[in-house]
């Protein structure tokens, strides 16, 4: 079942995310997050307005996703970029894409134009995932990132979505 996700489901989403951080190359960074910076990151999501679903079985959370902004410029406001991760001992199930087209799902009921993702370069099954969902492979940012003593590229797919329609500016 995918649901919005609820305070009570940040140990097992921080779980799940601090597992990319320490074993992937998914989450270019590499201090693991506390549940305190857990809590913080929900808190703005829920003011923002940003979603973060959960697909859930058997009261366990085996993935998330969210989206939020591309750039802080008022221009891209009809721009978003996703995340989705899948808990490692429940991959290869169809979960990341449920969670990503639940993410489309929510994204055109709100009207953004483009649905961003950055992906780790020698992600293949992500970049597979997200080539069979309809993304179009838009870019890449060489050396992107340094983590477990490489180098890391950043390849960049889009989305195009309904929009809005009527856009505006400002």
């Amino acid at each position: 079942m995918i649901r919005q996700a609820v305070e009570k489901d940040l140990c097992e989403i921080m779980e799940i995310y601090n597992d990319a951080i320490l074993n992937t190359t998914a989450v270019y960074t590499y201090k693991v997050q506390t549940i305190e910076e857990r809590k913080l990151w929900f808190q703005k999501k829920n003011e923002d307005n940003f979603p973060v679903i959960v697909f859930e079985e058997d009261n366990t959370v085996m993935g998330f996703a969210t989206f939020g902004p591309f750039r802080a410029w008022p221009a891209y406001k009809y721009t978003i970029e996703h995340s989705v991760y899948v808990h490692r001992d429940y991959r290869k199930r169809g979960i990341g894409t449920a969670l990503v087209k639940q993410i489309i799902k929510l994204a055109n009921e709100r009207e953004y134009a483009t649905l961003v993702a950055g992906i780790d370069a020698f992600n293949e099954k992500s970049i597979v995932m997200h080539e069979k969902m309809g993304f179009q492979y838009s870019g890449a940012i060489k050396r992107a990132g340094f983590k477990f003593g490489k180098w890391l590229d950043l390849v960049f797919y889009q989305l195009d979505l309904t929009g809005p329609e009527d856009p505006i500016d400002g």
